[in-house]
């Protein structure tokens, strides 16, 4: 079968196109899977630009989704053609995180969805939404639990609170889907006036260009006629933590994501406890907050939104259209 492998020196273009061993012949608790569709992450750019240090040769992807081709013996939750989609930690059911960090992690740990076939335990995948395509599917595994648990799991999000998302990537985008299916205002920012006025159609309530508008933190307030928001989802990390404190309601709350506008800086402590604000970290979810996901979005009927198709061959433009900061949601790779 074909496969992606990275090479050393990690970079986009030491991403290899090999062939390699058909997968093994699922032993007992496992399934054969043939993989349809992959989706870009930022944690897949950190690794594939050798942020993450990984052996040489490790296969990429955290997220893949595709049908089963066998099951073993003892595996009566799958059969052979369902659907299915991947959980980013196979090793994290349900309850508390544990230290194992991201040993088990496909295309970070371990080897990841950059190929045509796996066999792994069945407990590393779910049941894909009904009526989605692979692609889509694809997208659920990293950016849309991670969206879930922040909002749902964590935040306990209730219809007429406001939630703020920032950009238009992956997250971002779906946590706006879910707020708005629960019946949440959403306030939306980015740095682009065209990006805007599509997550207007998306839904959003209120739009705020970060770049015209540096304190979004004090409009944010503003449009909330000076309540503040309920939620925020934290992209920006240390660069824009500040402004989302401004931003946030007493007793709010903040699920911090990312990294994108800096790994370490100044936080207003004070202002985060005069407020009473819930900042919590949010690193993807367990496979019991998936399978929650997947029945609300079978309920709801969301779809994610695509920017665009890679072939697996051209894994390496993916990642490099992904850089550009081009993309509107997700950035998808046929299989």
């Amino acid at each position: 079968m074909k496969a992606i492998r990275l090479r050393h020196p990690a970079s986009p273009d030491n991403l290899r196109y090999e062939d390699m061993d058909a997968a093994a012949a699922p032993g007992p608790h496992e399934i054969s899977v043939r993989i349809r569709a992959s989706s870009l992450n930022y944690h897949d750019y950190i690794v594939v630009m050798g942020g993450i240090p990984t052996p040489d040769g490790r296969i990429p992807m955290s997220d893949g989704a595709g049908d089963v081709l066998a099951v073993g013996e003892g595996v009566t939750e799958f059969k052979a053609g369902d659907r299915v989609v991947s959980t980013f930690f196979p090793a994290w059911p349900d309850g508390l995180p544990s230290m194992a960090g991201f040993a088990s992690v496909p295309g970070d740990g371990a080897d990841g969805f950059a190929r045509e076939e796996v066999t792994m335990p069945a407990t590393s995948f779910t049941h894909a939404p009904a009526g989605y395509s692979h692609a889509e599917a694809a997208t659920l595994t990293c950016a849309g639990l991670t969206a879930w648990r922040a909002l749902v799991t964590e935040g306990q999000l209730k219809a007429g609170e406001t939630v703020l998302v920032q950009g238009t990537g992956g997250v971002s985008i779906f946590a706006l889907q879910f707020a708005k299916a629960m019946g949440a205002n959403v306030i939306a920012t980015s740095s682009s006036d065209e990006k805007l006025d599509r997550l207007k159609a998306l839904g959003a309530d209120h739009l705020i260009n970060y770049k015209t508008t540096p304190g979004w933190g004090t409009e944010a307030m503003r449009l909330t006629g000076g309540r503040g928001v309920d939620h925020i989802v934290e992209i920006g990390g240390a660069g824009t933590l500040p402004e989302s404190i401004i931003a946030c309601t007493i007793g709010g709350h903040i699920s911090l994501i990312g990294v994108l506008a800096g790994f370490a800086g100044p936080v207003p402590t004070v202002q985060l406890m005069a407020k009473q604000i819930r900042l919590i970290g949010i690193t993807v979810g367990t496979r019991r907050q998936q399978q929650d996901m997947i029945r609300a979005i079978d309920a709801t009927g969301i779809k994610p939104v695509i920017d665009k198709h890679f072939p697996l061959e051209r894994l390496g433009d993916a990642f490099r259209h992904q850089a550009s900061g081009a993309h509107f949601g997700k950035i998808c790779v046929d299989i």
